[in-house]
């Protein structure tokens, strides 16, 4: 199986909808997917991403199944924190934060981060715990399941089937670290993701056991081809 994980194109939050640049993102990208095809459509129930999903659906006649735990408010709930001068935001872009996710002590602590002192009284426990719960029962239901002695996913029903799940950067940050067991405060810090980034991830039989593979990360190359500015964020153009 190829699991495509797409952010959504470029939106406004409130209200919650994709811009006419998100739009053509968008499109950009299912001409993409339908390039070679795409079997299976799951989208968060944001608008911004259903949005996002709806232009390859579109062009490749498939109905999209929602997925409500992979909505960003969840994640916000759970992973966000307040600065020193009382702004509420994503803990991961917070200088207090940065600096203890990627202190030495964390990277010690590898799977076991949460037991850091600095992280009591947070949510971020309830947050992984659902992720990854959830996580796992939606890919159980592709024929992967989670096997806790192998750290490892078991193919119980194992196909070439190609998934995409349109959804957001903050949730797929956790989502990521689920997946591929890499602890969060790594995978918050070091990655991201672009609008309508493509995230491509292998999941291959090896006898009895999956270790799924990043083929390519927030991948952008659609926007490229249809010439649409690939600014990050409004400030970098790579």
């Amino acid at each position: 199986m190829l699991l495509y994980y797409i952010r959504h194109g470029t939106p406004t939050y409130q209200p919650d909808e994709l811009t006419p640049l998100g739009h053509r993102e968008a499109e950009a990208l299912a001409h993409r997917l339908a390039t070679f095809g795409i079997d299976k459509i799951y989208s968060s129930t944001s608008t911004r991403a259903m949005e996002t999903a709806q232009h390859t659906c579109e062009l490749v006649q498939k109905e999209p199944v929602l997925l409500d735990f992979a909505n960003e408010k969840y994640a916000y709930q759970d992973f966000h924190a307040v600065s020193k001068d009382g702004k509420k935001g994503w803990a991961y872009l917070q200088d207090s934060y940065k600096r203890i996710f990627v202190s030495p002590e964390i990277r010690a602590l590898g799977d076991r981060w949460l037991e850091h002192p600095a992280f009591e009284g947070t949510r971020f426990a309830i947050g992984m715990e659902r992720v990854k719960r959830e996580t796992d029962a939606w890919l159980s239901t592709l024929g992967y399941d989670f096997d806790i002695s192998l750290g490892c996913y078991r193919p119980t029903a194992p196909t070439d089937e190609r998934v995409a799940l349109f959804a957001h950067c903050g949730f797929g940050l956790a989502f990521l670290s689920a997946v591929l067991g890499i602890p969060y405060p790594l995978i918050s810090t070091q990655f991201t993701m672009r609008t309508t980034g493509m995230t491509v991830i292998e999941f291959s039989d090896n006898g009895g056991y999956v270790i799924p593979k990043v083929l390519t990360l927030s991948n952008d190359s659609h926007l490229y081809a249809e010439h649409i500015p690939t600014l990050y964020n409004k400030t970098h153009r790579f």
